[in-house]
């Protein structure tokens, strides 16, 4: 796997200790667990490398205002969304080597992709499901999740019958992506008039939000924020909830706190849909190569190293996320019977409009959505809020599409 990037290494007349580290970017669990990657990478090449894990939630700012001071990193992990912002402003290089994105899952390339072309690699992916209690859903009658949305609620609603001081559906205000995992479902074309206007006052949309408020109509899900509630981790164990939509990192919170819940008391399905299971949301995150690097070369040898199969199988164990790689999907490790529905929902996953403004329009829905449950709007005035909050965040790129001067 370091073959090549020894060579690299041995052509330098510098000392490892001589040599600038390569400075690396990620979030979250992935910039946690990052520097446990690297020792391989480094003893092969003499490549060092300065790992910095930044707050998922200061992310975007925090490397968008690096780029501006010249200060961006050589490598930095970028969710699928990102990417088409980081590519419009000069920030990212393309990717200069077919084969880094040949072996890499359909959906995950499709998602990282700007326009067709290749600015960023695949490293994982994390489609949304469900977590659920195998003791709570059996008391009430059930083996298993229902597949529909109908079925799912009258579920919930059974468990609530049996708890009634207790909620059955983890799903919180300022989570926003099971209401867009709904709205996916419906088979909704988000915006309209060439991705230049909201397309939220739909049959499809009212039908999703209508789905999404009853939860909390019926006392089926909280009407709080993350912040209101303490430790969702401890509910769920606790059995507060029976159900918890979320993704492949909480794997790994359940094996490190599996004393307060024990494995065979839990379960994963994929997510119920209008008709049936369907398209749902899905984090995918892509290492990336600063424009500007110094190092274009030892980045993009850093690239190869953590994106090949051999790393991410590493990173599946380490902090749950799915690997990119197709052939990382051959290995026994994933074969397991509590990954089939991530890997199935990963085949049909759903396609977010690539535009950077994209990530805004998400926040507006959200915090639209939260005033709709609070009962401050209607569904009929709040979609009608959030088409005309996405129309004037999309003013500039209707005067451009307007103009011509894109497509």
């Amino acid at each position: 796997m370091l073959a090549g990037t020894a060579a690299l290494a041995l052509s330098g007349c510098a000392s490892r200790s001589e040599r600038v580290p390569l400075r690396f970017w990620a979030t979250s669990y992935e910039g946690d667990y990052a520097p446990l990657l690297m020792t391989a990478f480094t003893a092969s090449t003499g490549i060092p490398v300065d790992v910095q894990s930044i707050p998922s939630t200061a992310a975007h700012e925090k490397m968008l205002t690096a780029f501006a001071g010249d200060a961006l990193p050589d490598v930095l992990v970028l969710p699928a969304g990102w990417i088409g912002e980081f590519t419009m402003i000069g920030a990212i290089a393309p990717v200069p080597a077919p084969d880094l994105v040949a072996d890499v899952v359909p959906a995950a390339l499709k998602l990282a992709q700007v326009k067709g072309r290749n600015f960023a690699v695949p490293w994982s992916a994390a489609p949304q499901v469900q977590f659920y209690r195998r003791d709570l859903l059996r008391d009430a009658g059930y083996e298993a999740p229902p597949s529909t949305w109908e079925a799912w609620r009258a579920m919930g609603r059974a468990i609530k019958r049996r708890k009634p001081d207790e909620y059955v559906f983890l799903t919180l205000l300022n989570w926003p992506d099971t209401l867009f995992s709904m709205l996916y479902q419906t088979g909704m074309t988000m915006l309209r008039d060439q991705d230049t206007r909201g397309n939220f006052r739909s049959p499809e949309a009212e039908a999703a939000f209508a789905f999404y408020l009853s939860l909390f109509t019926e006392d089926l899900a909280p009407r709080a924020l993350s912040t209101e509630v303490q430790d969702p981790f401890a509910a769920f164990a606790q059995g507060r909830y029976a159900v918890w939509p979320s993704w492949p990192s909480l794997l790994l919170d359940l094996h490190r706190r599996r004393a307060e819940i024990a494995r065979e008391t839990w379960g994963v399905a994929r997510l119920a849909g209008r008709d049936g299971v369907g398209p749902a949301a899905m984090i995918a995150s892509n290492v990336a190569v600063s424009a500007r690097t110094a190092q274009p070369q030892a980045a993009w040898a850093l690239v190869r190293h953590l994106t090949s199969t051999q790393s991410e199988l590493r990173f599946q164990q380490l902090i749950g996320n799915l690997p990119a790689r197709a052939s990382a999907w051959t290995s026994p490790q994933l074969k397991v019977p509590v990954l089939r529905p991530f890997a199935e929902q990963m085949s049909q996953p759903a396609m977010a409009p690539k535009i950077v403004e994209w990530e805004r329009i998400q926040i507006e829905v959200q915090l639209v959505a939260e005033r709709i449950v609070r009962g401050l709007l209607t569904i009929p005035q709040g979609l009608a809020m959030i088409d005309g909050r996405v129309d004037q965040i999309l003013a500039k790129r209707r005067a451009l599409v307007e103009a011509g001067h894109i497509t």
